[in-house]
């Protein structure tokens, strides 16, 4: 392989002042030289992603050092790449996927680091990633029992539990657990993390991140989304704070944020499991999909074929036999396994994976939803060039598995409303979150935010933007947001931001051309649209995915939705009998809109309030 790699090389001659036939000349060496590379990138990223899957799937000290040994090897082949990539002139290329395809090349990421603080840097990462995913808690009702992991026990009694002091007790527990003890070693990866993005021409690891969405006025773009959908949110925060202060009584506030431990889920990103108390139509409320998916008897492998299903009605791909075989679908009791789910591309073009230590739940039922949904914009780009084998954005390959739970079949209007409202719970509720945490993240990586206020920011901006408070004084002893697993492992957050927008603006485009949505037609509402079994959906939908990333990711949306832009219009459609009727409740309740600033306080000592022992 390398003296095919010397003999190609050997061909690139780059004179000064080069007339148009010297130009096509070097487009015709790169293009060989591309087919070369491409088909040995395909091996080596093979190579590195079965050795992390080896770690993921089982988290021991000996994994661990064959992946860095693994991902040390790749990253110097990548580097020798990435140096004879730079000797091409390919700015100047005629054709835009072959110069495309370069200028994807020309950015080498962490592997620009130095041999040693490359290693240094995935070790700090896999070590966060073990802290978080290996770490234990004390039952608040059996203090000697103190084997208690997020999953499945604390995500359980978070979305079960109604009891404050419990509550309490296992969200300050869980950031004990972890937060402290990442704290020195995220400051380190920061700083390593810019060094690398430095490397590659960014000022920081924020411009780094914010490369992939091509678009130089993206931060402004997200910033007006989010004011757009404020107002919803806003809404359903009033609400939603009104029914707890119900329920808790005087520890939830009046006109306050609301306490983080009260909304059913560890970082308070979606409030679903809280719809228990807070359905507009209570006495409608059907028979929790949770109990009816146990009392059909329902699997992991049962939920799994009942995704694949559905992806297969609108014409895409079922899954290859290997998946089945060699996916991870329940958590293993023999082993420490990284349990926050997840889809595998192997980047052989057959071997495809997803790892999810699943419950028989609503929520695990959708997450299934979402992992297929990355696997089918696996397989449906997996005959591109391996640069262009990733979504047209992040936020492209997030929407795919979420928009299937949009559809929604035709129903009596408070069922509708009852649903519309839990879906809320999921995805407006998110939206601020989902922006906050790379907020926080892109002020941390330009310096604004420093080490010695890190967790008193963190609060600034749940505050801010989500109206959450934690349930105690907070310090910079404490390290919240480290309780958040794409933190401690390095994953971009504002994907998921962008994801729950476009995912509306695919399902309306999807709709239309399911015959299922007219927005001159009442009957054929957004919200009540349904793409199962339309394989018109479902061939448009493939058309996009099957680009991958070969064009610029405005080109991708207007493919499948005849615009080029992000826009919040088709969120707000689909909400909009949600809106209305939460405007029409919050001011029959008087309902404060908003929120108040927070009693609670976070100091810059590294002493905060401890929680009290039961």
């Amino acid at each position: 392989m390398d003296l095919v790699l010397v003999l190609v090389l050997g061909l690139l001659v780059h004179a000064g002042g080069a007339t148009d036939p010297e130009i096509e000349d070097e487009e015709l060496r790169a293009r060989d030289f591309l087919q070369f590379l491409n088909k040995k990138n395909e091996e080596s990223s093979n190579r590195l992603v079965l050795a992390e899957w080896a770690y993921a799937s089982n988290i021991t000290e000996q994994n661990l050092q064959n992946k860095l040994a693994v991902s040390a090897e790749v990253a110097k082949e990548h580097k020798k790449d990435w140096e004879e990539v730079t000797k091409f002139n390919w700015n100047t290329f005629s054709d835009p996927d072959l110069k495309r395809q370069f200028k994807k090349y020309s950015k080498l990421g962490s592997d620009a680091l130095p041999e040693a603080k490359l290693n240094r840097y995935q070790k700090i990462i896999s070590e966060m990633e073990k802290i978080y995913s290996t770490a234990k808690i004390c039952d608040f009702h059996n203090s000697s029992k103190c084997d208690l992991s997020l999953e499945p026990h604390l995500t359980q009694i978070l979305a079960t539990s109604r009891n404050e002091e419990e509550l309490r007790h296992v969200w300050v527990e869980w950031r004990n657990a972890v937060g402290p003890h990442c704290k020195v070693l995220f400051e380190e990866y920061v700083d390593l993390a810019n060094e690398a993005a430095r490397l590659n021409n960014f000022t920081n690891n924020a411009e780094n991140w914010l490369d992939n969405y091509e678009d130089a006025q993206f931060r402004g773009q997200i910033e007006g989304l989010w004011e757009q959908l404020k107002p919803l949110y806003l809404q359903i925060h009033a609400y939603v704070r009104f029914k707890l202060r119900e329920k808790y009584g005087e520890v939830v506030s009046e006109k306050g944020p609301i306490p983080a431990h009260l909304l059913g889920n560890m970082w308070a990103q979606k409030w679903r499991t809280v719809s228990e108390f807070t359905l507009p139509y209570p006495d409608k409320k059907d028979e929790d999909i949770t109990s009816e998916l146990k009392k059909q008897n329902y699997t992991a492998v049962k939920i799994f074929q009942t995704a694949e299903d559905f992806f297969k009605s609108i014409n895409l791909t079922e899954m290859p036999e290997t998946f089945w075989e060699r996916s991870i679908l329940t958590k293993p009791n023999d082993r420490e396994i990284v349990c926050h789910a997840s889809a595998w591309d192997f980047y052989d073009r057959k071997d495809f994976r997803i790892k999810q230590c699943t419950q028989i739940t609503l929520e695990h039922f959708i997450t299934a939803h979402h992992e297929m949904g990355h696997v089918e914009y696996f397989i449906q780009y997996k005959n591109q060039p391996i640069p262009f084998r990733e979504g047209a954005n992040s936020g492209f390959h997030e929407a795919v598995g979420d928009l299937i739970a949009l559809s929604s079949e035709k129903d009596d209007p408070e069922n509708v409303l009852n649903n519309l409202f839990q879906i809320g719970l999921d995805k407006i509720v998110f939206l601020p979150f989902g922006y906050l945490m790379d907020l926080w993240r892109w002020d941390v990586f330009e310096g604004k935010i420093t080490p010695d206020e890190y967790n008193c920011k963190w609060w600034e901006l749940r505050e801010k933007y989500q109206g959450v408070e934690p349930p105690l004084n907070r310090s910079e002893g404490d390290f919240d947001p480290a309780a958040k697993y794409h933190i401690v492992a390095s994953v971009p957050y504002i994907r998921y931001f962008v994801s729950f927008v476009v995912q509306f603006q695919f399902h309306k485009a999807l709709c239309e051309k399911a015959g299922q949505y007219d927005p001159n037609d009442p009957s054929k509402p957004l919200h009540e649209c349904d793409i199962y079994q339309s394989t018109e959906a479902g061939n448009a939908l493939k058309k996009m995915l099957q680009l991958g990333s070969s064009k610029p990711w405005h080109e991708a949306m207007e493919l499948l939705t005849g615009h080029k832009t992000m826009d919040a219009s088709a969120i707000l459609e689909y909400f909009k009998p949600l809106q209305k009727w939460l405007e029409n409740e919050n001011q029959k309740n008087g309902a404060f809109i908003g929120w108040e600033k927070s009693t609670k306080v976070c100091v810059n000592s590294q002493k905060g309030e401890k929680p009290k022992s039961k």
